[in-house]
């Protein structure tokens, strides 16, 4: 009976992020209505009082602001453009190269941002303008910046990564070193589907090559952004920073390079405080609607219930790993990856585990495939935020550029399935020097 209403639970709460109901509101209402029929008011009573501080209080969650800081200011550094333009001066020449740019640009926007959505929509003002006055076809500009944008899921400092690291107990700092190769394999794929996009149009897309003198000078417009990022990741894969410090150094160095570009003003600086505590605030309180909706899921003996019904039916691992990654494909078209990630990971992650799965693997190929969600249609976030940037962007034509970008994650995910050792050869490495 138990379990049965835990799964009641879990769909009410899936019906609900799905009509749009707030995360938050939809997680912690469930988490609520529901613990009171299985542990009484009194107990109900006591988790409301408490659950919301232990949600939060944590010294750990202090890397989540800091990062989001550090984020908030390079995008008002003006750090995308410089980077569009550096990455543009050495592969914009090649046919789709501008294309081939807004992916790699997104990538080290993601990487000093953190988060898929600011990438998209910052990315979008600077590319989409670019690609459209060299003749680049919507489908072909649109598609590789809702692709591109989705690497600052999992380009570390992730804020999502963190948040997989918070809920299972597993090391910040191993499943950044974890997620280093899977996004170089993840921006190669994408490149190589620009250039299987290009052969099949009949546009020639590509810009004048532009002399090494050129090349050098946008080069050098960019060497605050690839200091910040070695400072930043240098320092936690040498476990010279923790994660926290790791963070913090980034914000001021953020900040810094706002101050050094003639771009803090005071409205600035205050917009920048704004927008941080807005953002934290938002996953503060999605995190405390997921501490009381996860413990009325354990309550429920849900997880329980589903590992044992597994083992009984005498499945392989893989083939269970298998359903796992369908699961999240179809859920990916419905709803965001946080929400995605906040609501199954409580009774997946034990299923996961008990079959001798590494955590740190998982957690990997779990934000590559949610990943996927925010370019696949119905409801892929990453294209409808261009969408509102780029008014008279047709959503259609969006959506069959991305096709290509799609088979390209399809791709991905599989060879981290059948390879375990591209996201896990890093952190072994690490931890034996």
């Amino acid at each position: 009976m138990d379990e049965f209403i835990g799964l009641i639970g879990f769909i009410a709460a899936l019906i609900l992020i799905i009509l749009r109901v707030p995360v938050a509101v939809a997680m912690g209402a469930v988490g609520i209505i529901g613990t009171i029929p299985l542990m009484g008011w009194d107990t109900t009573h006591y988790i409301l009082s408490t659950a919301p501080f232990e949600a939060v209080f944590p010294y750990s969650l202090s890397v989540i602001p800091l990062f989001v800081l550090m984020g908030v200011f390079a995008a008002h550094a003006g750090l995308s453009r410089n980077l569009y333009t550096g990455v543009n001066a050495f592969i914009g020449h090649f046919r789709g190269g501008l294309a081939m740019a807004t992916v790699g640009a997104c990538a080290a926007f993601g990487a000093i941002c953190g988060s898929s959505l600011a990438t998209v929509a910052t990315m979008s003002k600077v590319a989409m303008p670019e690609m459209r006055k060299h003749g680049y076809p919507d489908s072909l500009a649109a598609a590789s910046v809702a692709a591109g944008g989705t690497l600052g899921v999992l380009i570390p400092p992730s804020i999502i990564m963190v948040i997989y690291a918070l809920l299972t107990e597993q090391s910040v700092g191993a499943l950044f070193s974890a997620a280093l190769l899977p996004s170089l394999l993840a921006i190669s794929l994408y490149l190589l589907a620009v250039v299987a996009q290009q052969h099949f149009l009949s546009e020639e897309s590509s810009t004048p090559a532009l002399s090494w003198a050129a090349r050098k000078q946008a080069l050098l417009k960019i060497w605050d952004v690839v200091l910040l990022f070695s400072v930043v990741m240098g320092g936690i894969y040498t476990g010279f920073f923790s994660p926290t410090e790791a963070a913090a150094v980034g914000a001021l160095g953020a900040f810094l390079f706002t101050w050094l570009r003639g771009k803090l003003t005071w409205q600035v600086f205050k917009l920048c405080v704004q927008e941080t505590a807005d953002i934290t605030g938002m996953l503060f309180l999605i995190l405390i609607g997921a501490a009381l909706f996860n413990f009325f899921i354990e309550s429920s003996n849900l997880p329980t219930t589903l590992l044992t019904w597994l083992q009984s039916q005498g499945l392989a691992p893989l083939t269970v790993m298998i359903c796992i990654v369908v699961f999240y494909l179809i859920l990916g078209c419905f709803m965001d990856s946080l929400s995605m990630i906040l609501l199954t990971v409580p009774f997946i992650f034990p299923v996961v585990t008990s079959m001798g799965y590494d955590p740190i693997w998982f957690g990997i190929l779990l934000v590559t495939v949610v990943e996927l969600g925010l370019i696949t249609p119905p409801i892929g976030m990453n294209l409808f935020i261009i969408q509102g940037v780029i008014p008279d962007l047709s959503l259609r034509t969006v959506m069959r550029g991305i096709i290509p970008f799609i088979f390209a994650d399809g791709v991905r995910i599989i060879l981290l399935i059948a390879f375990p050792s591209i996201a896990l050869w890093l952190p072994t490495a690490m931890k034996m020097m």
